[in-house]
């Protein structure tokens, strides 16, 4: 087995493979996938195996290592400036920010985070309090901001949205690094950002996938950033 199965609670689980996670929502009428993985090909089918309720798939954003399954299924919700991105199969459902989608006695909050990538998504699980935040929010991780589609000024504005938001939710769960993370870590990204920016963090030349780029340790994560 190439993933690992973990169950946050009686409704929710996030399946771990090597470097990314995807999760899985479940309320009283159906589940709902939070993307599908990199190198595992079989989410839905995982999915199936545990809960009887129909499920169905949210991308965050269209990074490939975030549609490893999304061939299983026909249809997704994606928000649309994502679409420029993301060329494969399915139909896009579009899904903008501060859309509820209910899941039967779970509602699920989307927030748009442009930056990463434009279309770039949050989800928040209003009763639970926790706020599945994709890429933009991670602890001791690396967060790519260098390339096609990334945007160092609007992803400061959505920390600083987000940052505003930050009371609805007591945890983060990120699809890289550590899990979970508390709230506070989006002003320590926010101010590492801006650092970043105003040219007052070191950063040093790295290869990444056979792109250059500049790393930058801000302490809680390292952002990628272009030349």
């Amino acid at each position: 087995m190439d993933y690992q199965i973990i169950q946050m609670n009686e409704n929710t689980w996030r399946i771990e493979e090597k470097g990314v996670r995807f999760f899985l929502l479940a309320g009283k009428e159906r589940a709902l996938l939070i993307d599908s993985g990199m190198q595992v090909h079989d989410a839905r089918t995982i999915a199936e195996s545990l809960t009887p309720l129909p499920v169905a798939l949210l991308n965050t954003h269209a990074d490939m290592d975030h549609l490893g399954s999304i061939g299983q299924f026909d249809e997704f919700y994606m928000h649309p400036a994502e679409a420029a991105n993301y060329h494969g199969p399915g139909k896009l459902f579009p899904v903008e920010d501060g859309d509820v989608l209910d899941l039967g006695g779970r509602s699920l909050r989307v927030i748009h985070l442009p930056g990463h990538t434009e279309g770039s998504i949050a989800v928040l699980d209003t009763a639970g309090r926790v706020l599945i935040s994709g890429d933009p929010v991670q602890a001791h991780g690396r967060i790519f901001m260098f390339g096609e589609h990334r945007n160092m000024e609007t992803y400061i504005e959505s920390l600083e949205k987000l940052s505003q938001m930050a009371a609805a939710f007591d945890e983060i769960w990120p699809s890289h690094a550590d899990i979970p993370v508390k709230p506070d870590v989006i002003g320590e990204l926010l101010a590492g950002a801006k650092d970043v920016v105003n040219g007052a963090v070191a950063g040093h030349e790295v290869e990444m996938f056979g792109h250059r780029a500049m790393a930058y340790d801000i302490g809680v994560a390292v952002l990628l950033c272009d030349l």
